[in-house]
């Protein structure tokens, strides 16, 4: 079995986080590539055509390719399911699709948000301007449906860790990360599925500028 996962070589990517963090939790020995995004490295030939869609990260499995995080995740839960392997989705039926629901809102929505604190100022340097109204009213609708789904669930969204936990405190790491105001429950949330091992991991990818 060959799995291969491709990211972006400055490692900022979240989507390529949710992948890396997928596929390290559920244990499965991996290949990490790379590609210089800012040079256009996706859209060459090779990875356009290994790809389909030109973006990261893609999953190569044996002969098999898939791009978009959310998708590479399930495919990972059902190809290598619990109790073989550490599921990344909570077991019942509502969480699953709540999971679900989560993690494609976190990636469809926000755009002032992202724009104003890309992950850049996350796992490089801090942004200088405040946020504007509508990124700021990106954070309050965030905050707000964090507070709901983590209220009295313990350390994890849905008791036990999934990977739309990694989702989640990617995004409030966004607004933690550049002094931005955040309830000290998420701040302390956050903290904590940022030193889980498989985020420490990728972390520690980061290259040093």
């Amino acid at each position: 079995m060959s799995l291969v996962l491709y990211a972006n070589s400055s490692y900022t990517s979240p989507y390529a986080l949710s992948a890396f963090v997928a596929l390290t939790e559920k244990g499965l020995p991996f290949t990490l590539e790379t590609l210089d995004l800012e040079a256009g490295a996706n859209l060459l030939p090779a990875y356009r055509d290994l790809s389909l869609t030109t973006r990261i990260p893609a999953l190569v499995h044996d002969d098999f390719v898939l791009t978009e995080s959310s998708a590479i995740c399930e495919y990972l839960d059902e190809a290598f399911p619990a109790p073989g392997h550490p599921a990344l989705l909570p077991p019942g039926l509502r969480q699953r699709a709540r999971a679900r629901q989560l993690q494609a809102w976190l990636r469809s929505d926000f755009l002032p948000l992202r724009e104003a604190r890309d992950t850049r100022t996350v796992f490089y340097q801090p942004a200088t301007e405040p946020l504007g109204a509508a990124a700021r009213a990106g954070a309050d609708k965030l905050i707000h449906a964090a507070e709901v789904l983590l209220d009295g669930n313990g350390e994890h969204l849905f008791g036990a860790w999934c990977v739309a936990d990694t989702d989640l405190a990617m995004m409030l790491q966004r607004l933690i990360k550049n002094g931005d105001a955040v309830p000290a429950r998420l701040r302390d949330y956050a903290a904590a599925q940022w030193q889980r091992d498989s985020v420490q991991q990728w972390l520690r990818l980061l290259p040093i500028y």
